[in-house]
């Protein structure tokens, strides 16, 4: 199973020196039966960039719980063991949501998803919308969703480590 992991590069740095990441439970997004559900016409690549995508959203909160990250979203994908990852659907907006019981090794980790740094002014500001668009606001959620228009580049993880250089 396919899984998207939202990060952050403060984080990638640390898989890269403990070899994992966690404490469980660890959470991350992928091709879920509400998932499917919710997406019905959509095929396998459609549904996982969906994943993806809701994993790049959930790493701007992590960019907002450590201001001192660079701002650009990390999503990274891995390759975990079917019944590893357990769907637990937290609400409607989340159908992609699942929790892994265990560290995710980075052995398991296939590619990492990065924002280019000429993304990080979008970024930031998507951050800082972040409150005001949870309350409803239409004008920060605009700006929220603008960091969507910019696509993450992808890494091998062989090239990972150059890139934190």
């Amino acid at each position: 199973m396919r899984v998207y992991l939202p990060s952050t590069l403060p984080a990638l740095a640390e898989l890269l020196r403990t070899g994992e990441i966690g404490p469980p439970p660890v959470h991350g997004f992928a091709v879920t039966p509400a998932l499917r559900e919710w997406y019905s016409s959509g095929d396998v690549e459609e549904l996982e960039y969906v994943a993806l995508m809701h994993a790049a959203r959930r790493s701007l909160r992590l960019l907002a719980a450590d201001p001192s990250a660079p701002q650009r979203r990390v999503v990274l994908a891995a390759e975990l063991t079917d019944g590893l990852a357990g769907g637990q659907e937290i609400g409607p907006d989340d159908p992609a949501l699942v929790t892994i019981g265990s560290p995710v090794p980075l052995r398991d980790v296939v590619s990492a998803h990065i924002d280019d740094p000429s993304a990080a002014v979008a970024i930031s500001a998507a951050v800082a919308a972040l409150p005001a668009a949870d309350a409803g606001d239409d004008d920060a959620r605009f700006v929220v969703d603008g960091a969507e228009g910019y696509e993450l580049l992808w890494y091998a993880t062989q090239e990972i480590s150059d890139l934190l250089a």
